[in-house]
This record gives C-alpha cells, sequence and structure tokens, in this order.
C-alpha cells in the first residue's frame, strides 16, 4: 500500500535551507529527508525567493518558503478566509446557479475576491464543507462527484423527410436564431396525467415550461402554439423534439404559426442535448415526485425565469435572458 503524500513542514525546510548554504547536491538532501529529489526540486522551483530589485538577496529561506507555502494553500481554503465570500456563493447555488457559473460571472463583474468553480466544489467536499453539508447547495445534492445519466425516450417512426439529417446546418451550429429544441417532462404515475412541455432556444438557450393536462400530441400542440405565436416569426422558425407520440401531430405547428418540426434519430435523445441538459436543471424544481396538479402558470414562469436570469458559460456568461432580448431587438429594428 502507498503512503499518502506529506507536505514538507518547517524543520525539514530549515535542514534544506541549511544544506543548501553548505553546497550539498539536491540528491543528497533528497536521501538525507527520505524524500524524492523531484520533491525537493519542486520546493525550490516553488518557493525559491527571487527579488527583482536586490538579486542580492535572492536564496532559499526557510521561514520564507514556509510562508509562501501556507499563502499558496489558502488560496484552496479562500472560502474560509473570506466568510462573505461563502455566503454570496452560497446564496446563488441556491438561487439555481452551478459552481462554474458563479466562478463564471465573477470574472465577468470583475469582484476583488474570487473563486474558481473548482474551489467552490473543493470547499463543498473538504471538512469544513462537510462539516455544515455545504454539498447540499449543489446543483445534484450528492455527496460525491459523478457524471450525470441520460433519459430513454420510446421509438417512433416519424416521416422521413423531416429527420434530423435534413435539418439544415445553420440550425445545427446555432448561427441563426428562433431554432428551439422541445421535450415533455413527465411525473409519477399515481399524480395522473399532467406533464409539462420545456422548450429551450437553440442559440440564446432560453427556456419557456408549458403546462398539458395530458399527453395527447394535439393538445401539446395547440399549447406550444399558444405559447409562441406571440414571438416575431423569425423568433419560431423550428423546433427539434424526439420521436416520441406525443409530438406525432407535429404538422399542427406548421399549420397554426408556420414553424417546422425535426426528429431525433431513434434511441437518440443526445442529438438535443440543449433541451436535455435543460431538463436536468428544471428537475431541481420539478422532481418526479412533484404533484403535478399542483403546478401554476406563475409557479412554472418563476423557474424559467431563475433559468433564464442565471449566467452560461456558452454565452460569455451572459444570462439566457440577455442573449434572447438582444436577438428580439435585433428582428425588430430589421422589421421597422
Amino acid at each position: 500500500m502507498g503512503r499518502s503524500y506529506l507536505h514538507l513542514n518547517l524543520e525539514e525546510r530549515r535542514k534544506i535551507a541549511q544544506w543548501l548554504e553548505a553546497r550539498m547536491p539536491v540528491p543528497e538532501i533528497a536521501d538525507r529527508l527520505s524524500r524524492a529529489p523531484s520533491s525537493i526540486y519542486r520546493e525550490l522551483k516553488r518557493n525559491f525567493y527571487d527579488d527583482k530589485e536586490i538579486p542580492e538577496l535572492n536564496g532559499y529561506y526557510a521561514m520564507n518558503a514556509q510562508d509562501m507555502s501556507r499563502r499558496r494553500r489558502a488560496i484552496h481554503r479562500k472560502m474560509v478566509i473570506h466568510p462573505q465570500l461563502k455566503v454570496a456563493v452560497e446564496d446563488r447555488l441556491k438561487a439555481g446557479w452551478s459552481p462554474e457559473q458563479i466562478a463564471g460571472r465573477m470574472r465577468v463583474e470583475r469582484h476583488p475576491i474570487r473563486v474558481s468553480h473548482e474551489t467552490i466544489y473543493r470547499f463543498a467536499y473538504s471538512k469544513d464543507g462537510r462539516a455544515e453539508e455545504f454539498y447540499r447547495h449543489l446543483p445534484e445534492h450528492r455527496r460525491r462527484r459523478r457524471p450525470r445519466g441520460h433519459r430513454r425516450h420510446s421509438r417512433t417512426r416519424i416521416f422521413d423527410d423531416q429527420s434530423l439529417s435534413r435539418r439544415p446546418e445553420r440550425i445545427a451550429d446555432r448561427v441563426e436564431f428562433g431554432h428551439w429544441e422541445g421535450d415533455l417532462m413527465l411525473f409519477r404515475k399515481e399524480h395522473g396525467k399532467i406533464n409539462v412541455t420545456s422548450l429551450v432556444e437553440r442559440v440564446s438557450r432560453y427556456t419557456v415550461v408549458l403546462r398539458n393536462e395530458d399527453r395527447q400530441s394535439k393538445p401539446i400542440m395547440e399549447m406550444l402554439i399558444h405559447g409562441l405565436a406571440p414571438l416575431p416569426a423569425e423568433a419560431r422558425q423550428s423546433v427539434t423534439f424526439d420521436r416520441g407520440s406525443e409530438f406525432s401531430a407535429w404538422e399542427q405547428l406548421k399549420l397554426g404559426i408556420g414553424m417546422d418540426s425535426w426528429f431525433c434519430d431513434p434511441q437518440a435523445p443526445w442529438q438535443k442535448g440543449t433541451v436535455e441538459n435543460t431538463n436536468n436543471r428544471l428537475r431541481r424544481y420539478l422532481p418526479r415526485s412533484t404533484d403535478p396538479t399542483a403546478l401554476t402558470n406563475r409557479y412554472l414562469r418563476s423557474i424559467c425565469q431563475r433559468l433564464n436570469t442565471t449566467p452560461r458559460k456558452c454565452l460569455g456568461y451572459r444570462t439566457p435572458a440577455e442573449v434572447f432580448e438582444s436577438n428580439l431587438v435585433a428582428i425588430r429594428h430589421r422589421l421597422d
């Protein structure tokens, strides 16, 4: 069994400084300290004092090396050293932001004290973080980090003309605004047939959630028409679904608001990964155990507002609402 690595202590650093002063070779120093030579070389590289103004002072000093090491390790304890920083991070986690979104937004807003997303995760799973169960504020609420799974969808025949392979490249490459992805979020059978449709615009990642009274396709399409009709035609050009039977009445969208429909390959929900990812976020507020009969439009709008006002890395840490609105403004200017 290998032993865990122990950081050099002050006494060892004093010996290193003393032996370097006596011009002892690094391999011999390492042998006397029962350390690997690479550890000593790394110590000298990291904690060597370099004075640009007075080069004569350059050298390895035990107390200075100890202090440099302590400060460097304290970087990972920023949330302990700065309680106000921890409170700010915790508040944003509670608001539904991910650690990566928090760190990215801090850079955009030029916070004087900021952390990386890894620092947030490390604190959450550190001794201090576990003592206060800080991991419960993370998006997945898990004691350990692990990869997410994927949902599976039923297979239904869709006309080949609407297959994803025929979808224009400008949609796949996200260079044109107004193309959406859609999916159905279901709840436990004992709660009845009520479900919600999740919609995400591919360029802005703007999210819309609509309540449905059952899984019949025609009412679902009618609800989509009702929800998207107020938008300009350029903002609702197409939508990509999986091959579930709940989307079989897709022709209604074309007849109702002129919206094209595209369909993933069978058993390939990852081809509409934007809405799949969004569903994972929505499940924080709409777990499968939710009683959908209690869902109000006001509550669904509040969930969407949280997601749409949360900065996203893929948007340069702008929010979906900011990007969506800027595209709507551009459309209005073209129409004027």
